[in-house]
């Protein structure tokens, strides 16, 4: 079936507000912050809660691409532009992976600059003053079509004063409204010596822990649309990172929501029939057979503006200060030798 991408052409966003429920039972453990623990707020409904956060969604939406036991794209998105990183010819890492992009040290920061230089000569070509945004997005979709959706900041002062930027196009989170506290517990035990030390990891440990339910879970996603069309790209790449934007959010909804042990959610098809759009109203959303065939069509439009690069990290893997001086001290403070 041929996707009809008509209805989004007068629409600055798309927006999809889909309601979740716990796969088992009816609590679940939200996401949770050092010193704040879960993040609660008041709101009409009553007691909400962020369940799982815009930086977390969008992690989870980056690997929707991402063939896991084969160190590759999936079948699908084959020929969308990224950069390898191989370590003594074996896989390291990927652009698609890391968690800046293009702007990852493994890309940047090895011996093997050649990426770098690549990417530098491009830079290199757009006239002083502000930004050229189009001339960006291309150099981006050249190296990272992904950056195009996810974002992506390289602060470096040398490639045109660190103001290279490109913010998220495609963002998503869940909050939960009408929550309360199901307070649980447990205890760690330690058959051998249940008073040992607990500092040193030994004995009985109990603890508590507060999970929840809630009235509804909903997750929210956002597609800025403007932000595709303001790249000022051709036609068939607006429509090759719309079709892209909503391949990831099939593949997100269809596999597993499993965020944490106790926290296994799952659509609420008692609520919804199908999965459309709240603005503009109705849109639906494609199965992912529809999404794989038109976006492979789509990619193979667009070949000829991307590239797949190959670089090489086989720089020594330095451990921070403060880890190297806690591992120094622990050998230090060893009885000698085995």
């Amino acid at each position: 079936m041929t996707i009809n991408l008509d209805a989004l052409k007068d629409s600055p966003r798309l927006l999809f507000e889909i309601p979740l429920r716990p796969i088992q039972g009816q609590r679940f453990q939200p996401t949770g912050f050092p010193g704040l623990g879960a993040a609660t707020f008041q709101t009409e409904q009553g007691l909400s809660l962020l369940v799982e956060s815009a930086q977390s969604m969008a992690n989870r939406l980056e690997l929707t691409c991402w063939d896991e036991a084969q160190k590759d794209l999936r079948p699908a998105v084959n020929g969308l532009s990224h950069v390898r990183v191989l370590r003594q010819g074996a896989f390291l890492t990927d652009s698609i992976i890391e968690s800046h992009r293009i702007n990852s040290p493994y890309l940047r920061k090895g011996k093997d600059q050649s990426f770098l230089s690549r990417f530098k000569s491009e830079i290199d070509r757009m006239p002083d003053g502000p930004i050229d945004r189009r001339m960006l997005a291309g150099i981006f979709l050249k190296f990272d079509a992904c950056s195009l959706i996810h974002g992506a900041f390289i602060p470096d002062k040398e490639l045109k004063g660190g103001r290279l930027r490109v913010a998220r196009a495609l963002s998503a989170f869940i909050e939960a409204n009408g929550v309360r506290v199901a307070a649980s517990g447990g205890v760690k035990n330690d058959h051998v010596n249940p008073q040992g030390v607990t500092k040193d990891g030994f004995g009985n440990v109990p603890f508590s822990r507060d999970e929840y339910t809630a009235e509804a879970i909903t997750l929210y996603l956002n597609l800025d649309l403007g932000q595709i069309r303001g790249y000022g790209l051709r036609d068939s790449v607006e429509s090759m990172l719309i079709l892209l934007s909503l391949y990831k959010t099939r593949v997100l909804i269809d596999g597993s929501l499993r965020f944490r042990t106790a926290c296994d959610l799952e659509v609420d098809f008692d609520k919804v029939k199908g999965i459309v759009s709240t603005r503009p109203k109705g849109f639906p959303l494609p199965e992912l057979d529809s999404l794989e065939n038109q976006l492979a069509i789509s990619i193979a439009k667009c070949r000829d503006l991307m590239t797949i690069t190959e670089v090489h990290y086989d720089d020594e893997l330095k451990k921070g200060k403060d880890v190297a001086e806690a591992e120094e001290h622990e050998a230090d403070s060893g009885d000698g030798e085995d």
